[in-house]
């Protein structure tokens, strides 16, 4: 039996699945491992944990699903975005891994941009502005705070390329992983001399660059050993976890547009040009398919605000729930759908987090706006859930200013599984929302790409076209469209109108 692995390097856990070249799950497995805050705003983790948990899930998903060692022919990789692995010449690790929701790089952003020649410069160098997520800035954080491990530093990797490195023993990534480093040329698809060139960065610090199904090497005989498989099995390129689930949905050919609400929600859209915001408002990244690229738009507090209004204020309804093995979100979307559309001038700014689509807003703060003495609790479920789709219409509405063709949305997430919201979805946006026959997110996508690499199919969307599949539609209600049409200015301006309130408000707190 011919099986392809899908490994994802998440932030919270390692999931390992296998399908067999059909798309068919054969067995899954998730290990956790912590997260480091050792100071405010910090975010760390130890590569090792991640090794561990894809040893001791790969292992268990091997068992599971009956596989003999030379049954797996080839394993994607995908991960969190932007973190760095800090190496040294020998191959050992510097120190703990930074990871992409790290905050502690904002003077290295500026300075970025300084030395790129201005924020316009550096769009056109590398597709995007600099953010404290992103990868560059980490390199410089440690150049400019932790000199000594800077000057160890022979190589650095992202955290699937640092799996891939134990795997195989190869220096290896791919296009749209390394777009979130803030070093590729998105465009040409290679690393940026210029900005490498200003940073007064060498080139030999970074990895190969492959396209997402070639094949980047094989599995050692050791690590064969390690995980109980052969060293014929191969390593494709893989992708980063937000290209890697939208392969997972099948938004791999111009047109296609996925809606995701997990804790946060990011609109990804399939590209067949390069499409560059001009005010860096969303990002422009290469996609994993050969040769093509996405954009993509991230709230930081989408499903997140709805868990938040649950943990905080629903503790008895999650009791009742749990008493009765229902689910609790059930209750609260049920309860939501007894208040109007458009909440009777209610408004909810889901900025919980902060924001980064399309304001890109540290000091962002949530509110409820228009409270009324005759508002109830399903107002303010039911604003929740619009104010989120709110902000991911501001992202499609960019989307479509850049001229990016949008013929079908494809809903994922926690959000999908909500036959409301998926109607609010629909509303808001005034399109109709497709569901599809998988939601097993990134690890599946990289699954079909090792399964490209291995041969089973010619190419992603041959692999895509024959195991994901549209299962239910949820059209426009249009007197509710219409409602959101008129609602949705008043929500855009809110944001403006209380911009640097919120700065001030975030100085309080200093």
């Amino acid at each position: 039996m011919n099986a392809l692995l899908g490994i994802d390097i998440g932030t919270s856990g390692t999931k390992t699945l296998a399908i067999d070249p059909s798309g068919r799950i054969l067995a899954d497995s998730l290990k956790t491992y912590p997260c480091h805050v050792p100071k405010p705003l910090w975010s760390e983790q130890d590569p090792e944990d991640w090794w561990q948990a894809t040893i001791a899930s790969v292992r268990e998903v091997v068992v599971k699903a009956g596989l003999k060692p030379a049954d797996v022919k080839a394993i994607g990789l995908s991960g969190q975005m932007h973190g760095s692995v800090f190496l040294d010449k020998r191959g050992q690790i510097v120190r703990r891994a930074i990871l992409w929701n790290d905050q502690r790089t904002a003077a290295e952003c500026r300075e970025i941009e300084e030395r790129a020649g201005g924020r316009k410069k550096l769009l056109r160098m590398v597709a995007n502005p600099a953010m404290t997520g992103f990868t560059a800035p980490k390199i410089l954080w440690l150049r400019n705070h932790e000199p000594k491990n800077f000057e160890r530093t022979a190589k650095v990797l992202l955290p699937k390329d640092e799996i891939r490195r134990r795997l195989t023993g190869e220096l290896a990534t791919e296009v749209s992983d390394a777009s979130g480093m803030l070093l590729l040329d998105v465009a040409k698809r290679t690393w940026s001399k210029k900005l490498l060139s200003a940073l007064e960065l060498d080139p030999g610090l970074l990895a190969t660059v492959y396209e997402s199904e070639q094949v980047t090497g094989k599995l050692t005989a050791a690590a064969a050993e390690t995980l109980g498989l052969s060293t014929d099995c191969a390593v494709v390129g893989g992708a980063g976890d937000c290209a890697a689930g939208a392969v997972g949905n099948g938004i791999v050919n111009k047109g296609l547009l996925s809606t995701s609400i997990g804790t946060s929600g990011v609109m990804f859209v399939h590209s067949d040009e390069v499409k560059i915001d001009p005010k860096g408002r969303i990002h422009t990244f290469c996609h994993a398919v050969r040769g093509k690229w996405h954009m993509m738009g991230v709230n930081l507090s989408a499903g997140g605000s709805l868990q938040w209004f649950r943990n905080q204020l629903c503790k008895a309804d999650m009791a009742a729930a749990g008493l009765a093995s229902q689910e609790v979100y059930d209750i609260l979307t049920d309860e939501a759908a007894r208040a109007p559309a458009g909440c009777d001038g209610l408004f909810f700014l889901p900025y919980l987090s902060g924001e980064r689509t399309p304001h890109a807003d540290p000091h962002a703060r949530g509110c409820f706006i228009g409270l009324t003495l005759a508002h109830t609790r399903a107002h303010l479920l039911r604003a929740i859930m619009e104010g989120v789709a709110y902000s991911m219409r501001d992202s499609l509405e960019i989307i479509e200013e850049l001229e990016v063709p949008v013929r079908q949305i494809r809903a994922s997430g926690g959000g999908s599984r909500s036959p409301f919201w998926r109607q609010i979805q629909a509303d808001v946006f005034g399109r109709k929302v497709v569901t599809i026959n998988t939601e097993e997110g990134p690890a599946f996508g990289v699954a079909l790409l090792a399964a490209v690499g291995a041969g089973e199919y010619k190419n992603i969307q041959e692999a895509c076209a024959a195991t994901v599949h549209v299962e239910r539609e949820t059209g426009v209600r249009r007197v509710d469209k219409k409602r959101y049409d008129q609602a949705f200015p008043v929500y855009q301006r809110l944001y403006h109108s209380l911009k640097d309130d919120f700065k001030a408000i975030a100085a309080l707190d200093n």
